[in-house]
């Protein structure tokens, strides 16, 4: 204990008195943060923005706190210049990454590419969900899944993001399907439109909806895409109100229209195989025996059409024909 009591610079009570500091400035930071905290959210419209001064207000009264409790314990300003020095060099060296997203950070805050509450989706990655928050390390994002997914600013902003929620909330959803040759097109792109307009979710009509210099009609629309191998290609495109309910939409659509296309003379399209024999096919004969051995059936026979004689396969047809009869 003597030995302690010698190299130790400051006493029990110094460290106590700093732990009380330290506690006095983390209530003061609450307090500060809620004093200030409508204060800037009215001057500032951004929520996530808002949070970032608001993380740096409390952050300040921290520091301050620190501060005292250091000048109570002994530390002079020059340890404490050495101490930040050293852990800024730390941090140059082995944070890298983590200066990397504090830095992407402030251009994610100042481009602005999505705010809190908007709906995003990361292409490369698959994840579509809401932003739950905004940091200057990372990027809180719940997923439709009930997920959450944590992403770094640094990896976000290098990343294809769509954000659904921009400017305006409806969204815009193609269905792709074919109908035969055989079927009415112009019935078959009418009743899909009806179909898509009966849908709850789909704005049925209204002004059109303008998107930059763009004008989209706001009621569904099925155009002609191409004609395929197998059938018309139709395009239906249609808005629903909310980006979150897209699949559920697309999914409404698509059994509206398989309902409205069962009572009309309107089929689908599916690969057919339509096979031609001509003069030059040959003739190929098949006749079922009891499969006991290896030899061909009786009756069976190939032959090429130019070998065949017109008079003899007619004779052949008649024989087969009677001796089926007997």
């Amino acid at each position: 204990m003597e030995v302690l009591q010698d190299n130790v610079p400051f006493g029990a009570s110094e460290v106590v008195v700093a732990l009380v500091v330290v506690v006095i400035g983390w209530y003061l930071s609450n307090i500060v943060v809620r004093l200030t905290g409508r204060t800037v959210a009215r001057r500032i419209e951004r929520p996530s923005v808002t949070r970032t001064v608001l993380r740096g207000v409390r952050i300040s009264v921290l520091v301050v706190a620190f501060a005292v409790a250091g000048g109570v314990l002994g530390v002079s300003g020059t340890e404490v210049l050495l101490s930040v020095t050293v852990i800024s060099a730390v941090i140059a060296v082995v944070l890298a990454p983590l200066v990397s997203s504090f830095i992407t950070g402030i251009f994610v805050l100042a481009d602005r590419p999505y705010e809190i509450g908007d709906m995003i989706e990361i292409t490369d990655e698959g994840h579509t969900g809401f932003v739950e928050d905004i940091t200057i390390r990372y990027t809180k994002i719940f997923t439709l899944e009930n997920t959450f997914i944590v992403i770094p600013n640094s990896e976000i902003y290098t990343r294809d993001v769509i954000n659904y929620s921009a400017e305006d909330e409806r969204t815009r959803i193609t269905v792709e399907f074919e109908v035969t040759y055989e079927s009415d097109l112009e019935d078959a792109r009418r009743h899909a439109e009806r179909a898509a307009r009966s849908v709850d979710m789909v704005i049925g009509g209204g002004p059109d909806i303008r998107i930059g210099s763009a004008r989209y009609a706001a009621a569904p629309v099925c155009t002609i895409d191409s004609y395929a191998d197998n059938g018309i290609m139709l395009t239906l495109a249609f808005w629903v109100q909310h980006p979150y309910k897209q699949r559920i939409a697309r999914s409404q659509v698509q059994s509206a229209v398989r309902s409205r296309f069962a009572d009309l003379d309107i089929e689908f399209a599916y690969p057919h195989r339509h096979h031609v024999f001509d003069d030059t096919s040959g003739v190929a004969r098949v006749a079922v025996g009891d499969g006991d051995d290896d030899s061909p059936a009786p009756g069976y026979e190939h032959r090429n059409a130019h070998d065949a004689d017109p008079d003899e396969e007619a004779m052949q047809v008649d024989s087969d024909a009677e001796s089926g009869d007997s």
